[in-house]
């Protein structure tokens, strides 16, 4: 009896401690992801203080890392189990920063903060449509696919635009180059929002294994973005961003054409 009676506190205690470790687990955050999400944001950050100090290539570099910090948070919590309800928020909350506020300012500060009043209501309707992407977005959980444009490919056509304007150094924007990226700023807000429908990058599977052709494929790719990386990154975003409407377009005709030809 005294065995059993000693198993039993045994078990009573292992499972208090179990219990306590559960409390402390639940407190606590995990620190690898969300230390990844830091940078993130703090790239995005840096973008905002740089376009307010003209320094517009930086900005746009820091967009840029801040998407790649964005793109390796995520995959980290993932592989190592580490997902939460706070990094989620957290996540959400910099890519806001980074994909929203920051474009929008460095798209103000480039050109738009000679416009007046139709400079500053572009801008916002940028941040604004990020904001409403990425609270859509916390809500439907589009994995598969998206519905919109994704905030860092939005981003990503500001960032490369100004960063290809300032790398060729063709100097001071004119009034038609501001119409233009007035245009484009709407434009890329508004498609945030769309319900146009986007491939999504999380189908790809990096840990399994691929042809040897594939490997030969991502080193031409890096290869061709590094001949002139503002260009060939607005020719991908921009891309991208026209892919949803054209694949709405593409199905619209492709559903019209056996009711027009059964009225034949």
């Amino acid at each position: 009896m005294s065995r059993d009676s000693d198993n039993i506190h045994r078990l009573d205690a292992a499972e208090e401690d179990e219990t306590r470790r559960a409390r402390f687990r639940r407190r606590g955050i995990y620190l690898l992801p969300n230390l990844i999400t830091t940078g993130a944001l703090f790239s995005g950050f840096y973008a905002i203080v740089a376009a307010t100090n003209g320094h517009y290539i930086a900005a746009a570099l820091a967009i840029f890392v801040s998407a790649a910090f964005d793109t390796l948070d995520g995959r980290v919590a993932r592989w190592t189990h580490t997902e939460s309800d706070f990094g989620a928020e957290y996540d959400s909350l910099s890519d806001m920063v980074a994909f929203g506020v920051a474009p929008g300012f460095v798209m103000f500060f480039w050109g738009l903060s000679t416009r007046g009043q139709i400079g500053w209501v572009c801008s916002f309707i940028f941040v604004v449509c990020a904001a409403l992407r990425l609270a859509r977005f916390n809500t439907a959980h589009d994995n598969a696919f998206f519905q919109g444009l994704a905030s860092p490919a939005a981003a990503a056509i500001i960032a490369s635009s100004v960063w290809l304007w300032e790398s060729w150094g063709l100097g001071d924007p004119g009034a038609a180059a501001k119409a233009v990226m007035a245009g484009v700023t709407v434009l890329a807000g508004v498609l945030m929002v769309s319900n146009f429908t986007y491939f999504s990058p999380k189908l790809f599977n990096f840990k399994g294994r691929v042809p040897f052709l594939a490997l030969v494929a991502v080193v031409l790719g890096i290869s061709i973005v590094m001949v002139e990386p503002p260009l060939v990154l607005l020719v991908l975003s921009g891309g991208y961003a026209l892919s949803g409407p054209v694949q709405y377009l593409y199905k619209s005709l492709w559903n019209s054409a056996p009711d027009s030809a059964s009225n034949d």
